[in-house]
Parts: structure tokens; C-alpha cells; sequence
């Protein structure tokens, strides 16, 4: 995974190796499989790459096939299904060893003005007033200390509270609760795409701790069995990645190994920028003993 903003940026480019068809490379990591936000990023970047620069990415949903293979590039492939006046929709399919892994399709819209509202954003602390979550891995999983930053060092996370039993969002209605302010750990060139790109990339992190909250269980935790099966993100508003996010997440149900998880996406000032959905596998079978 990328270590730095550097390493963050080379990641997020693709090579085009034909009209309508792009490689995506691999990071160096010691993950067993493709981090899905990563595919999603380089789908999105694909699909923009075939689009009229007037055209905004608003939404994309997608889901994950297979396990990617962290040896080899990734290809993706792009259908261009409409080019309207208003909007643009194209299909990406990514492919490995000739098999499809992931399939997004990503929606295109001209800016235009309209009708507006939005939901108020919860008080939260500042970020400057939260735990780093570099520290809080490394406390909690022995054996692993420096994991996170060696494999999410491009990204800045500070834990806001959650609703475990005794936390700082408990509340019996809501029992799946968890916030983390998020930004990218440098300055982003001023192009939307890397912005709306590095936001994907982030957005897979963390929404499937979030169906775990009431269970006492963990992603890492001995006996999971957790993967991404699709992810939908709708672009509200334009807004940085490289400043600060607040990552509001809930899960509203879990069952038959699956847990569902959205979030809404608030920049510093309250701006209601995005909203998030993913369903997810979440197979838990305590280690004996």
C-alpha cells in the first residue's frame, strides 16, 4: 500500500494501453489480496480518463467478483454505455489472469444548480483532539506495531467515538456507530480527480469495522472472515481530500454474514459532501478454546 503522498500519487495513475482500456499497478504490501478501495480509485480514474472534461463524477456502484492478486498490474476495461447532454455513464470491468474481479458502473453529470439541502452534522471533536489511529492499532494487535503506517501511511485517521458498550456514541437505538476524521497526508494537486480518486481509495477502509462495533469482534480479530461484496459511493458536493473529513458510519443491520454499513461524509465546516454504502461478508467463527 502506499506509504506516502508519492507513492499514494503513482498509484492513483494508470497506464493506457488502448483506447478505453487502462493497467493499473501494484503497490508494495504484505496483504493477501488487492485492497478494494484501490481497485475502485483506479476504476474511477478509468472510467474519468473517458469522459469530456465538462463531465463530474456524481455516483458509482460497483461490486467485487473475486479476490485481486497483489502480484500482478490490473486491467481495466471501459464501456462507454451513454454520452448524453446532461449526463455520462460508463461500465469499467477489472480484470485478472483473464477473469473479471470488480465490476463499477461510475455516473457522469454536467454541473448544473438546483434545489439544495442537507442533513446537520453531529458534534464531534476536533481531529487535533483525537487519538491517532496509527496509535490505537498499535496498542491493540501485538506483534503488528508500524502495520497501519507501513501500509496506510498516504492517509491520516483520527478516531471521534464509537458505540461499543462504555463508548462515546452508546446508544441502544443506534448500536453500530463509529466516526473517523480522515485526510490525505499531504497536498493533493488541485485536479477533482485525484480528490474524488483518493477519497474511493479511503472510503473502503473502515465502513466494515463499523457492522462489527456491537459484537466485540474486530476485523483482525482471530476467526473473521471479512471482504467488501459491493461499495456505492453518490458525490454530493466538491470538496478536498487532503482536508479533513468526518467518516460517519453506522450499521443499520447484520445477518446471514453479511453486515451493511453507511456513512455520511461532512467536511470541517458541516458541508454534507457525500454518502457512502457497502454490504460486506462478516463470517465469524471464534477460535476454539
Amino acid at each position: 500500500m502506499p506509504r506516502d503522498l508519492t507513492e499514494f500519487l503513482e498509484l492513483l495513475d494508470l497506464e493506457a494501453i488502448e483506447d478505453n482500456l487502462f493497467r493499473g499497478r501494484q503497490p508494495d504490501t504484505v496483504m493477501q489480496r488487492v485492497f478494494g478501495g484501490q481497485v475502485a480509485a483506479h476504476a474511477l480514474v478509468a472510467a474519468t480518463r473517458t469522459v469530456k472534461p465538462e463531465y463530474v463524477v456524481h455516483s458509482l456502484h460497483s461490486y467485487f467478483l473475486r479476490p485481486g492478486d497483489t502480484a500482478v498490474p490490473i486491467v481495466y476495461d471501459v464501456e462507454a454505455v451513454r454520452d448524453g447532454r446532461s449526463f455520462a455513464t460508463r461500465r469499467v470491468l477489472a480484470r485478472q489472469h483473464g477473469r473479471p474481479i470488480f465490476v463499477m458502473t461510475a455516473n457522469f453529470q454536467v454541473p448544473e444548480e438546483g434545489l439544495e439541502h442537507q442533513e446537520v452534522m453531529p458534534e464531534v471533536p476536533a481531529p487535533e483532539d483525537c487519538m491517532d489511529l496509527v496509535e490505537i492499532f498499535n496498542t491493540r494487535f501485538a506483534g503488528v506495531e508500524n502495520l497501519f503506517q507501513q501500509e496506510w501511511g498516504a492517509l491520516e485517521v483520527r478516531f471521534a467515538g464509537n458505540s461499543r458498550p462504555g463508548g462515546e456514541l452508546a446508544d441502544p437505538a443506534v448500536p453500530a456507530q463509529s466516526r473517523l476524521w480522515i485526510r490525505v497526508n499531504g497536498d493533493l494537486p488541485d485536479d477533482p480527480l485525484f480528490h474524488t480518486a483518493a477519497f474511493t481509495y479511503a472510503s473502503d477502509m473502515t465502513l466494515l469495522g463499523a457492522t462489527l462495533v456491537p459484537h466485540q469482534v474486530f476485523i483482525e480479530s482471530p476467526g473473521m472472515q471479512a471482504a467488501s461484496l459491493d461499495h456505492t459511493i453518490w458525490f454530493h458536493r466538491p470538496f478536498r481530500a487532503d482536508e479533513w473529513w468526518l467518516y460517519d458510519q453506522h450499521s443499520p443491520a447484520a445477518s446471514g454474514g453479511r453486515g451493511l454499513a453507511i456513512a455520511r461524509i461532512f467536511t470541517q465546516d458541516g458541508t454534507l459532501v457525500a454518502s457512502v454504502a457497502q454490504e460486506g461478508l462478516i463470517r465469524y467463527h471464534p477460535p476454539a478454546g
